[in-house]
């Protein structure tokens, strides 16, 4: 009864984000090609975090109120339009402008992952839950692991054909998502509050631990994002390699997040649990971070590069389920809403933090990370496993 609907979730989300690992790393490339200067392009990637950072918590309250699966399916309808946007950018006038409203529009939409992450918390128990949280994980990995690879071949093809692709698949998902995805039985329409709840931020952090996990949430994403956002000038610059080597790096970093996420958390969430993995997820990124920043071999690099994937995607959905396991269940959206939020704000700093050290000195954003993962580990100490709730009740807010 439970995989059926994981599993809808989990298909319906790996190809969404296929489009989304075509579409990224091809748009510096356009933005160039077009004449944007360095600062455009990074006001370009920021785009799409600044609306996700305004939209998730806004798509996680309507998902609490109206249902998961009819949310899900808007955001699919418009990635859809927003990467069909950006592949018929290559021939309208004036594309820079086109590419930015492609990716505000993705940003927009893309704040649905916050309901994916609400429907997990519907479907799984307590202790399934952080297993479940794992399977978005996986799906980033997936998707970029193998949507580079799919967008490099089909530039090769023709500039628009990335984005007619991406916009195929998500089509594709929302094809898949209309005959299999169900709304979950156990979801509770809440009745609180208007769509647009300015007062949910407050309460949610008046809840007991929800405030330290969505501080722990955003330093973590924040460091990896650091790291993410310079890797690849770190990989051109210092390392000397080319387009396609760059692509190839990230490709084998999306494998480790999948086998990550997919394989080892999900072995070992339910033997240590979410508050230990927390932990140890903490002290390998940062442990991860630093030594990236020690040597200059293409041997040493693919040997520790994984080290900081692993931590992160111990760190992620351990967090995200104990914010699940703290909330109750008419107020899932809103809760994945706000912490999809900070993980977007979090992806705004880091790269802000990380291009600006990296000028500096190239070691500087690696250790400002790890140190940065110092602190996350200190707050993962200060971390404590919720309650045991009655399956049979789990999530309920009190009468």
């Amino acid at each position: 009864m439970r995989r059926s609907p994981l599993l809808a979730i989990f298909l319906t989300v790996v190809i969404d984000l296929m489009g989304f690992g075509i579409v990224l790393p091809l748009l510096p490339l356009y933005a160039d090609q077009h004449g944007a200067p360095g600062w455009l392009i990074g006001l370009l990637f920021t785009a799409f975090s600044g609306m996700q950072f305004l939209t998730a918590p806004l798509w996680g309250r309507w998902s609490d109120r109206i249902g998961r699966r009819p949310v899900v399916l808007l955001g699919l309808v418009g990635s859809f339009l927003s990467y069909l946007l950006f592949g018929l950018s290559e021939v309208l006038p004036n594309a820079l402008v086109w590419l930015f409203a492609s990716r505000l529009a993705a940003g927009i939409f893309g704040g649905t992952i916050s309901t994916a992450y609400a429907y997990i918390a519907d479907v799984t128990s307590e202790t399934e839950r952080g297993r479940g949280m794992a399977l978005i994980g996986m799906a980033f990995g997936i998707g970029f692991t193998l949507g580079p690879a799919i967008g490099g071949l089909g530039y090769n093809l023709h500039p628009m054909a990335p984005g007619l692709i991406a916009a195929a698949f998500s089509a594709g998902a929302f094809l898949f998502a209309w005959r299999r995805l169900t709304e979950p039985e156990r979801r509770r329409p809440t009745t609180r509050g208007t769509w647009f709840d300015t007062k949910a931020f407050a309460r949610a952090m008046g809840r007991p631990g929800i405030g330290l996990l969505l501080l722990a949430v955003f330093v973590t994403v924040s460091c990896f994002a650091l790291m993410e956002s310079t890797l690849g000038l770190l990989a051109k610059r210092i390392y000397t390699f080319d387009i396609h080597e760059v692509g190839l790096l990230f490709t084998y970093l999306g494998f480790w997040i999948a086998l990550t996420q997919g394989m080892i958390v999900r072995r070992l969430m339910p033997k240590v649990g979410e508050v230990r993995l927390a932990r140890i997820g903490s002290v390998l990124l940062a442990a991860g971070l630093f030594l990236l920043s020690l040597d200059l071999t293409v041997g040493y690099l693919a040997a520790v590069a994984p080290i900081s994937v692993l931590g992160f995607g111990m760190v992620v959905p351990s967090v995200n389920s104990l914010l699940s396991r703290r909330t109750p269940a008419d107020e899932q959206g809103g809760v994945m809403g706000i912490s999809q939020s900070l993980q977007s704000l979090a992806r705004i700093v880091g790269p802000m933090a990380g291009l600006s050290l990296f000028d500096m000195s190239w070691p500087l954003p690696f250790r400002a990370g790890a140190a940065g993962m110092i602190v996350a580990a200190l707050l993962a100490l200060a971390l404590k496993p919720p309650p045991p709730r009655d399956e049979g009740t789990e999530g309920m807010t009190p009468a």
